[in-house]
């Protein structure tokens, strides 16, 4: 029975986008961003204590290439280290019927904004009669509600989503967003991820949640979707700064309609300026931002 390599680097969240980035390639099928110091019932209406740690934690195969691989994300490590202070990365054997499930003991309910609460589906919880509810197993795609940028963007689409709305999802991960800007009233929410486990989750967890009816998630790129000559009402678009600044650049401004709004994730505080001049090239009007700790997101929209 085959085995996995547990790694898990606790940095802050300024570190923590670029170590995730540069662990991806290794850890594929499976990687995390988890904010410690989320305990259910800390806060209310959406006053989140800011990140004090995060810890960036993937998997890959204990296998002939094991080895190599750990010397090689320490060989990285080690030149980021030179430009910021790196974590030292903890390892440790997950067996493989347990290493999807490793990471859950973490995973707790979380309000946020007014009335949005994520329930993990495997834990009980009450609601309030009022509570946006999202019921969530993010199973091995990114997108659990722990993280500052997803926060702030579920914050974001409570503010921004109005009933009968078209939204675009790009990046799903798990489809937490998507299901978020359905139950806030949307009429239509398509979510796109590069990757084919992604698409199946968003699936999966917009029929736990009631709202597969409006919600259709796809494998696909920027590109896919220009494709199609769609524009959207609202995109919301948590991935990367720099991945943002290259969709501005292929054209994601095509994607959404005169006045509609987008919400725009991924980044830290440096980064903003940048992301921001490459939104005002792509034909957006950056209006706010918001912050959790070093974490940005960026509201824009389209002139009318």
């Amino acid at each position: 029975m085959p085995r996995w390599i547990e790694i898990a680097l606790t940095t802050d969240g300024e570190a923590a986008e670029a170590i995730a980035q540069e662990l991806y390639p290794f850890c594929h099928q499976g990687l995390s961003i988890e904010q410690l110091g989320i305990m259910p019932g800390a806060w209310d209406d959406g006053d989140v204590p800011p990140p004090t740690a995060v810890v960036v934690r993937g998997y890959f195969l204990e296998d002939e290439r094991a080895e190599s691989t750990r010397a090689e994300i320490e060989r990285i490590l080690g030149y980021l280290n030179m430009m910021y202070p790196m974590p030292t990365p903890e390892y440790r054997l997950v067996d493989d019927e347990d290493w999807a499930e490793a990471w859950k003991a973490n995973y707790h309910p979380v309000r946020l904004g007014r009335r949005i609460f994520i329930r993990p589906l495997w834990v009980e919880a009450e609601a309030e009669p009022q509570d946006i509810v999202i019921s969530l197993d993010p199973g091995m795609a990114f997108g659990t509600g722990t993280h500052p940028t997803t926060q702030l963007c579920l914050e974001a689409l409570e503010d921004h989503v109005k009933p009968g709305q078209q939204v675009l999802d790009l990046g799903c991960g798990s489809g937490i967003l998507a299901i978020a800007a359905a139950k806030l009233g949307a009429a239509h929410v398509l979510g796109v991820d590069i990757d084919d486990v992604a698409r199946r989750v968003t699936d999966e967890n917009a029929a736990v949640n009631g709202v597969a009816q409006q919600i259709t998630a796809r494998t696909g790129t920027l590109e896919d979707v220009l494709a199609t000559g769609q524009t959207f009402d609202l995109i919301v678009v948590n991935i990367l700064a720099r991945v943002i600044i290259s969709m501005c650049q292929q054209g994601l401004g095509q994607t959404l309609r005169p006045g509609g709004q987008a919400i725009l994730s991924g980044l830290i505080l440096e980064q903003a300026d940048e992301v921001e001049a490459a939104l005002r090239q792509a034909g957006f009007i950056p209006t706010a931002r918001r912050l959790q700790g070093d974490w940005v997101a960026i509201e824009a929209h389209k002139v009318a």
